[in-house]
Order: C-alpha cells, then sequence, then structure tokens
C-alpha cells in the first residue's frame, strides 16, 4: 500500500464522517449508504489522479511494506542530496 492509498482510504473514511454528520443516518442500512458515498469520494478523486499522472495509483504492495517504501525514499533522498 502506497502513500497515496493510504492518503485516498484517509479522504473515504473522512469523507463518509462528513456525510454522516450532516445526513445522521439510523440504522444498517442507512450507515452503508453513508459508507459508499464517501468510498464515491474517494474514486473520484483516485480516478482524477490517474487521469493527470496517467498511472495507476492501486499497487500489489500492502501495509506492511510502507515503512520499507518511506525508508527507501529517505535514503535515496539523501543520496541525491550529496
Amino acid at each position: 500500500m502506497t502513500n497515496t492509498e493510504l492518503v485516498l482510504n484517509m479522504l473515504a473514511e473522512v469523507a463518509a464522517t462528513d456525510i454522516s454528520v450532516v445526513h445522521e443516518p439510523q440504522g444498517f442500512a442507512e450507515s452503508a449508504a453513508v459508507a459508499k458515498e464517501g468510498a464515491k469520494t474517494a474514486k473520484a478523486a483516485r480516478q482524477q489522479l490517474e487521469k493527470s499522472t496517467g498511472r495507476p495509483v492501486v499497487s500489489s504492495m500492502n501495509a506492511k511494506n510502507l515503512g520499507q517504501i518511506t525508508l527507501d525514499e529517505l535514503s535515496a533522498e539523501k543520496k541525491d542530496e550529496k
């Protein structure tokens, strides 16, 4: 899972929370509908980013790899600075 994937996941959660505050869903069915609306928000952002970059956002990596990616990126940046 990349940083972008994590951010899009957080966007879906925050959007669902904000929608929930406004619509005050009652019960599972209404809450599920709110969650789907939050997911639509993140999906639209993902699709726009993919269109802008020409690259897919979704990767085959999982969250366990994220720490290593960040360390690898930092190491590469330090090498570039030298």
